[in-house]
């Protein structure tokens, strides 16, 4: 019984994934220059904020309006959010170091055979588990 639907074939079709496939590995030099560049619009966007907030609580002093008040209340937690960026950038760029530095090494200590003791008689007789060169 062939339960695929009659407008679908069944054929195999084999893809090739042996495509080029290129793993980005950014150079640190990279790395160090964004870190720099985003730190530097971190900065500027948090002098920025500041002088924003000091005339915006200019403005609501002199007016006493709730709006006035309301914007510079949005305006401190957005300069807020910003230094909260600036740490969260530096922890990045630690994490981003220290992956950079491992090196994994991989050590199989216990090797196991999952099979009878037929088929391992097999293996053996073979040299296949032998480690000739």
């Amino acid at each position: 019984m062939n339960n695929t639907p009659s407008n679908i074939d069944p054929e195999i079709i084999k893809i090739d994934t042996s495509s080029d496939i290129k793993i980005l590995n950014p150079d640190k030099g990279d790395i160090k220059k964004d870190y720099e560049y985003t730190r530097a619009n971190l900065y500027s966007l948090i002098e920025k904020g500041q002088e924003a907030i000091n005339g915006i609580m200019e403005l609501a002093s002199e007016t006493d309006q709730p709006r006035a008040y309301e914007v510079a209340g949005q305006l401190i937690k957005s300069v807020g959010d910003v230094t909260d960026k600036l740490i969260d950038l530096q922890k990045k760029l630690k994490d981003v170091e220290e992956e950079s530095s491992k090196t994994t090494n991989n050590v199989t200590n216990n090797a196991v055979f999952v099979g009878s003791t037929a088929d391992l008689s097999k293996l053996l007789k073979k040299g296949f588990l032998n480690n000739k060169e």
